[in-house]
């Protein structure tokens, strides 16, 4: 332990402590723009975080000076607030001025910086922005690099993080900027428009592309009969969006604000997530006792698709053929659905509320139309959704909760633990063992595949089939380690899931800001608790909606209507 003060008061603090955690465990705030609690490799980039230390020559960034035993710190005295006023200064004079027309004004860090330093003018010449060119070419992401600081926060997460290494840095000074490679447009580039450089942007640089207008005009539209499905995350981040506790489960409150909002009928991802383990288990089993491509891994996170078409493509055949549940849910809502409520399928609008911003990208998919039309016709994060109901003067706190509509509202456990990482393998090892041995299996839940730890492997008797190994990843960076298992032969799993985010759903791209591994254990806790303690079925066979949808229409896992409308494959892509 190395024991220093700091602003007057005695701390105590493991040796190899930067200044800034210290002076965070001693309920000391320093402002920061380049650190981040959940990435380490480049801070001090902004130097916000400056404060003085006795007998040091100059003013040093907290973020990266360690402790030392004796070591005096002033976080507050005038010279530090001047310096930082300065440097926020110079960060504004080459920053656009519209934050009131910011997608991110509110949940800016600049802008929550400069308030904090006291900044009220900016003294020095200001860029001029006019000739800035913003990359809106891809379906998911905007970058405007005018508004970027260069704090290398997303070159990091990219790069460490998602072990996609998109990013980098290009320039000096005030021609420095934040670039894909070669200086491509997202649309042209590896990206997998997984969003967590946007969950990391401490300003507007990296958003989602915004959405909401496209739904306003459906649901204003008397010619179109609006249908919306959620993910199963969105139930227990959306309150977060409205000042609640992370973790808290607003099933019930979501469904009433949706109905606030016009939709016409109100359904779940969670239904058809339950129709995905119906094939997915089925493609499992088919797999094991024919013979097909092991291991088996799953196919519901768009952004791992993208992945794997990049920089994996003769794993493809690995990848299960199922669609997404997103995906599921669009084919069946302009088909199914349709004929059980007799309306055109052309007249039907699907709007997805999902955690992801990769899932923009994925409902764009020139593949996904198997139902005759675009499958799903827009999507929307949770934050999208979150401004949407502000938008319409809805007290969502205060809603009364309501129930989902028949016949695509009904789910089980099964269905809302896809929401965490580990979850879609829970879900489907639940009915494989269940097809399998004749009866459910003695502990639903399955301990091993949860958690925040970035590879889980379990293993489990599965009566005939013997002893079926697993793993689990979550972050592209995780998904790489299975993956070069894969390809050098040393992987002997059976089936693997892969989710792009870490964390899983419950850390996508389009949650609400900020994310911390805290806040995704709370997230995942409340779709346990969902499964657990509010679902009166827990695997996904049980759900009498997906009875009835293959009694009165699919007919059988991986038949013919099955593999028309919720199978697909996936392509290869250059680097």
């Amino acid at each position: 332990m190395v024991e220093l003060t700091i602003d007057g008061k005695v701390v105590s603090v493991e040796e190899g402590t930067t200044i800034l955690e210290a002076a965070r465990q001693a309920g000391v705030h320093i402002p920061t723009l380049c650190a981040h609690k959940e990435l380490n490799h480049f801070p001090g980039a902004c130097r916000v975080c400056v404060v003085e230390v006795d007998r040091a020559r100059s003013l040093v960034a907290s973020c990266v000076h360690p402790v030392a035993p004796g070591m005096k710190v002033r976080t507050n005295s005038p010279r530090v607030r001047r310096a930082r006023r300065a440097v926020v200064e110079f960060l504004l004079s080459d920053h656009p001025q519209d934050c009131t027309m910011c997608q991110k004004s509110g949940a800016c860090e600049l802008q929550a910086v400069a308030e904090l330093v006291g900044v009220r003018e900016v003294r020095v010449d200001r860029t001029d922005f006019t000739t800035h060119r913003i990359d809106d070419s891809s379906p998911a992401l905007v970058r405007d690099a005018s508004k970027c600081i260069n704090c290398l926060r997303c070159v990091e997460v990219c790069a460490e993080v998602q072990g996609v290494s998109l990013l980098t840095p290009e320039g000096r000074g005030f021609d420095s900027k934040v670039v894909p490679a070669m200086t491509a447009n997202l649309e042209d580039s590896a990206c997998t428009y997984c969003g967590q450089c946007a969950v990391v942007c401490p300003t507007g640089a990296i958003v989602e592309k915004d959405d909401t207008e496209k739904v306003w005009a459906a649901l204003e539209d008397p010619a179109k009969h609006v249908v919306v499905q959620e993910a199963p995350a969105i139930r227990a981040q959306l309150g977060e969006e409205f000042g609640m506790e992370p973790g808290s489960l607003v099933t019930g409150k979501m469904i009433a604000a949706l109905r606030r909002l016009g939709f016409d009928k109100v359904f779940d991802t969670n239904f058809s997530a339950d129709l995905t383990i119906m094939e997915e288990g089925n493609e499992l089993l088919k797999r094991v006792k024919e013979g097909g491509p092991l291991p088996m891994t799953t196919s519901c996170s768009p952004g791992w698709i993208k992945f794997i078409e990049h920089f994996y493509p003769q794993l493809l055949p690995n990848v299960s053929t199922c669609k997404s549940p997103q995906q599921m849910f669009g084919a069946l809502a302009k088909t199914y659905y349709a004929g059980f409520a007799g309306i055109d399928p052309q007249a039907i609008f699907v709007v997805s509320i999902m955690p992801c911003t990769a899932k923009k990208y994925e409902a764009a998919r020139p593949e996904m139309c198997s139902s005759g039309y675009r499958d799903v016709d827009v999507v929307l994060t949770t934050r999208e959704l979150g401004r949407m109901i502000r938008q319409a003067g809805i007290d969502f706190v205060n809603l009364d909760e309501e129930k989902f509509d028949a016949p695509m509202g009904q789910y089980t456990g099964a269905g809302t633990i896809f929401g965490a990482t580990g979850g879609v393998m829970e879900a489907a090892l639940r009915t494989v063992y269940a097809v399998v041995v004749g009866e459910s299996m003695p502990n639903l839940n399955i301990q091993p595949v949860r958690g925040l730890d970035g590879v889980k492997e379990a293993a489990l008797e599965v009566g005939s089939l013997g002893k079926v190994k697993v793993a689990v990843a979550h972050g592209l960076a995780n998904a790489r380690k299975l993956m070069d298992k894969v390809v050098d032969g040393t992987a002997d799993y059976h089936f693997i899931e892969i989710m792009a985010c870490p964390g899983g759903c419950v850390g996508g791209g389009g949650q609400p800001l900020p994310v911390s591994r805290e806040k995704l254990a709370k997230r995942a806790g409340a779709l346990y608790r969902d499964d657990c303690e509010v679902q009166q079925y827990r695997e996904s066979h049980e759900n009498p909606a997906i009875k009835q949808l293959y009694d009165k229409f699919l007919k059988e896992p991986l038949g013919h209507k099955s593999h028309e409308l919720l199978h697909t494959r996936y392509m290869q892509r250059g680097l």
